[in-house]
């Protein structure tokens, strides 16, 4: 039975990092990540260790096997990775709803990941809500962006309650940048 829970030790951290390369991009290659979707950035146990001393995780564990996650990700850990840095920067500069968001309470998510043989039954939406259960009293919005390439995760976002808000180029990639407002 699968358990929606926050990562509370080293070895659900290890368990993110080893669910995260089973499904690089780069690893996968393009023909599955198409199919079935994929993550792009790679994170150091030191910075999922850093990460999770401002906001543990939301993670989906079968037994003792880590097979889905959500990772928090608060203004804290700026100027540690440069893709969540420049996700930091057009957030900065960005409004929503009139007000700058760089004056807003908000919170990333780093990355999401559902391992094979776990999608198709709700633990994106799942873990959403857990996210939001856990932290809504102190962010009013969750953030992330979507390469515009992987339509299944753009899809699970919008399905738990997300809006697409803008539309960012990097890497020769279009990225929607898509927020979850709390407040409604």
């Amino acid at each position: 039975m699968v358990e929606v829970t926050r990562a509370n030790s080293e070895a659900d951290l290890i368990g993110i990092q080893a669910l995260q390369k089973a499904n690089l991009k780069r690893i996968i290659g393009e023909v599955e990540a198409t199919k079935e979707g994929f993550v792009t950035a790679e994170y150091s146990l030191d910075l999922l260790k850093a990460m999770h001393t401002y906001g543990a995780s939301v993670i989906a564990k079968d037994g003792e096997t880590v097979v889905g996650y959500a990772l928090v990700t608060t203004k804290d850990i700026y100027g540690q990775h440069e893709l969540l840095d420049d996700l930091f920067n057009v957030l900065n500069k960005l409004n929503f709803e009139g007000k700058p968001l760089n004056e807003a309470p908000y919170v990333l998510v780093g990355q999401l990941c559902v391992g094979k043989g776990y999608r198709g039954i709700g633990l994106v939406q799942q873990m959403y809500n857990y996210f939001k259960d856990c932290y809504h009293t102190q962010f009013n919005y969750l953030i992330t962006d979507v390469a515009d390439n992987n339509p299944r995760s753009l899809k699970a976002h919008i399905k738990s309650g997300f809006q697409v808000i803008h539309s960012i180029d990097y890497g020769g990639v279009r990225w929607d940048i898509v927020l979850w407002d709390w407040n409604k």
